[in-house]
């Protein structure tokens, strides 16, 4: 957890990445749109990061409470809120693996959209789960995210970017095997799901599945293309994503998986 903290303390600036990654933002905000009622609600951003999506919903009148394992993160999500006139509840350091604090059944909402990009052992995944559905009221909705093992293949393809190391493929191709990326192999510490294994491990839970997409799917390697459209060609982008992303022949095309369920009321 440490190796991961500093990474984004010192290495990675996570509020920007939305920003040079607008379809992932554009299409997961629009699935919250729809699955989301209407405010306010209580809702848990876990893992949240800087709190972009906290603070999206909270502009729409939801009681948004942030947790990030990173000080950092907390910090700057403090700070965009002063800057947008945008309050959270409360702003936690915390462990998504830690949640004992927090009292059983109070959200309406709960986010867990970062924690299981990171948590390399399913024992871990599985904690982190039970830790928001514990918290989750019956009736509520869970939204999860997960990195598809393809997008290693899918950013180098994007960027055409390859090194001279010719065992390169190979190292590329072992995320089919295990899903599993070494802190400083172009990222951090990460464990990379494939499409069965994830709608596997939700299955598993006290959930009714609304959503598994595939976010970015055929929009996933013309990213900056897209960006430098009209902006009337750009929405037609984006409907175009949104429209095709549950489409279960193409979800391996995207960088990630978005989950939307419902616990049991």
């Amino acid at each position: 957890m440490n190796v991961i903290e500093d990474w984004y303390t010192n290495k990675y600036d996570e509020w920007s990445r939305l920003d040079r990654h607008k379809i992932e933002f554009e299409i997961t905000k629009r699935y919250m749109d729809t699955y989301i009622p209407d405010a306010p609600l209580d809702i848990l951003d876990i893992g949240g990061g800087p709190g972009r999506y906290s603070l999206y919903l909270a502009e729409k009148g939801h009681r948004v409470t942030l947790l990030d394992l990173s000080q950092h993160h907390i910090d700057i999500a403090k700070e965009k809120s002063c800057e947008l006139g945008i309050p959270l509840v409360d702003y936690v350091k915390g462990d998504a693996l830690e949640l004992e604090a927090f009292p059983s059944e109070k959200y309406d909402v709960i986010l867990l959209m970062g924690p299981l990009y990171h948590l390399t052992k399913e024992e871990d995944r599985r904690k982190a789960i039970e830790g928001a559905m514990r918290l989750l009221k019956k009736g509520g909705i869970l939204i999860t995210s997960f990195i598809s093992r393809y997008a290693p293949m899918l950013d180098t393809f994007s960027y055409l970017e390859f090194d001279e190391n010719e065992e390169e493929v190979k190292g590329l191709l072992h995320y089919l095997e295990d899903g599993y990326n070494e802190d400083g192999n172009g990222f951090t510490t990460a464990y990379f799901i494939g499409i069965e294994e994830a709608q596997s491990i939700m299955a598993d839970y006290d959930l009714k599945q609304l959503v598994f997409a595939g976010v970015e799917n055929i929009l996933s390697c013309k990213e900056r293309e897209i960006y430098a459209l009209s902006k009337k060609d750009y929405d037609k982008c984006i409907e175009l994503g949104y429209a095709l992303s549950q489409d279960k022949n193409i979800l391996g095309c995207s960088l990630h998986f978005l989950y939307i369920g419902q616990k049991s009321s």
